[in-house]
């Protein structure tokens, strides 16, 4: 059995690769090792399907950290509005929220998913699920055929990969494309995990003192060995039993990572801003006429309000200044440190959880061995590759589900030029 395409993986990228290469007209085999297709779509943006993130260009870009620029040609080709316009044209409503975020009028990931299907079904590409790949096998220096666990060969004349990396493997992400890359003589590059929650072993974290408090709108950071910031997010995070996750925290892990791997360091420094739209001069003085007029009053409930009330409380602490002391017994020396404290409460974190445990693989198949425009092997002719399985990864919010469908729609589209044009005797 032969077919001008086989994609392997019924991911985002994969579905959308192989309705790309069915509407060129090619015979297309999509080939997946679970049992239902689209499980990271049924799971993405809550269970209600974060499609794409309606964002200029440029600024899509920005938020996908990990290789984005080399996403430029993609997008002049196939853009975020091509999706929206792809995803409408299948009967697919949807609508922006915060940030650009598309999600489905519906709010159910079953209905993009479904939609996909039904496309799939009428370009007559053929399925199988519950059909784990053994291998992929080579000869005269291009593709030749897939070979599954059960033994069975089948012939293509192109192949895409569109496996995924290895976090949220419950989805089938298990990793099992990096073999078949390397075998084809790509480089993978240093796989990590990104939006993931961080740990840290500073005592306030191992005690639980904080556990379950959200602080809303903060300013993160992660600092160099030197204390200056190599990244900041506002937004929203929660301190946890082993350490802090939540918007921000997810948004900064990467660079948790990356900078502990630089420095070769054991710990990293964090900054936590929890007044952000203050500077800290401007807080003090704030605070200090708080106090002063109401000298009788316990300093908790002079500055209750300020920040919410546990982490008021802890920070008061961390000061050495007693919740319930009144406001008179306070030096302006303890109340400017407390302000300081406010502004850049620092804290060690000493990794994340695992990559299993992240929503994005960091690493993967280096993109420079990629060709940008068509998302085809430079090593291998006949192979292409589009999703997580690339080293491209961005923060959560659209950004890498966008970067899954236009590599996608670029390699399912050029493996049917291929394999229909070029590679036929």
């Amino acid at each position: 059995m032969s077919f001008d395409v086989i994609v392997i993986g019924g991911g985002p990228s994969g579905l959308m690769a192989a309705i790309a290469a069915g509407e060129q007209g090619a015979k297309v085999l999509l080939i997946d090792k679970g049992e239902k297709l689209g499980r990271k779509l049924a799971i993405s943006g809550g269970g209600r399907c974060n499609v794409t993130n309606r964002l200029p260009v440029e600024e899509i870009i920005k938020h996908i950290p990990g290789n984005g620029r080399f996403l430029y040609s993609a997008f002049s080709i196939f853009s975020n509005e091509d999706i929206i316009s792809f995803f409408e044209g299948l009967g697919v409503k949807l609508k922006e929220e915060d940030h650009g975020r598309m999600f489905p009028v519906s709010n159910k990931a079953k209905s993009v998913i479904d939609a996909l299907l039904k496309k799939l079904a009428e370009l007559k590409v053929e399925i199988r699920t519950n059909s784990p790949v053994k291998d992929i096998h080579f000869d005269d220096g291009k593709t030749s055929f897939v070979e599954l666990k059960t033994g069975e060969k089948i012939k293509a004349y192109s192949i895409v990969i569109a496996v995924g990396g290895k976090s949220v493997p419950q989805t089938g992400s298990t990793g099992d494309g990096y073999a078949w890359a390397k075998k084809a003589g790509h480089t993978i590059t240093k796989l990590f995990p990104t939006e993931v929650p961080v740990t840290s072993f500073e005592p306030f974290i191992q005690n639980k003192t904080l556990q379950g408090l959200s602080l809303r709108d903060i300013s993160l950071s992660v600092l160099n060995p030197k204390g200056k910031p190599l990244i900041t997010h506002r937004m929203d995070m929660i301190f946890t039993h082993f350490g802090i996750s939540g918007p921000a925290v997810l948004r900064c892990s990467q660079f948790v990572v990356k900078a502990m791997d630089k420095w070769n360091l054991p710990e990293v420094t964090m900054s936590l801003d929890s007044i952000p739209d203050k500077k800290e001069e401007e807080l003090f003085q704030e605070i200090a006429k708080l106090i002063k007029a109401e000298p009788k009053k316990a300093v908790k409930n002079t500055l209750k309000g300020l920040l919410p009330e546990r982490y008021l409380l802890f920070l008061l602490e961390e000061n050495s200044i007693d919740p319930s002391i009144q406001c008179s017994a306070v030096s302006r020396e303890k109340l400017r440190s407390f302000a300081r404290s406010c502004k850049q409460f620092q804290f060690k974190v000493n990794g994340t959880l695992s990559i299993e445990k992240a929503f994005v693989t960091g690493g993967g198949v280096s993109v420079k061995e990629i060709e940008p425009q068509t998302m085809a092997s430079k090593k291998m002719p006949g192979l292409y590759f589009c999703g997580e399985i690339l080293d491209i990864h961005g923060y959560t919010g659209g950004y890498n589900i966008t970067a899954a469908l236009v590599t996608g729609r670029l390699a399912g589209l050029n493996a049917a030029i291929y394999s229909l044009n070029e590679n036929r005797p």
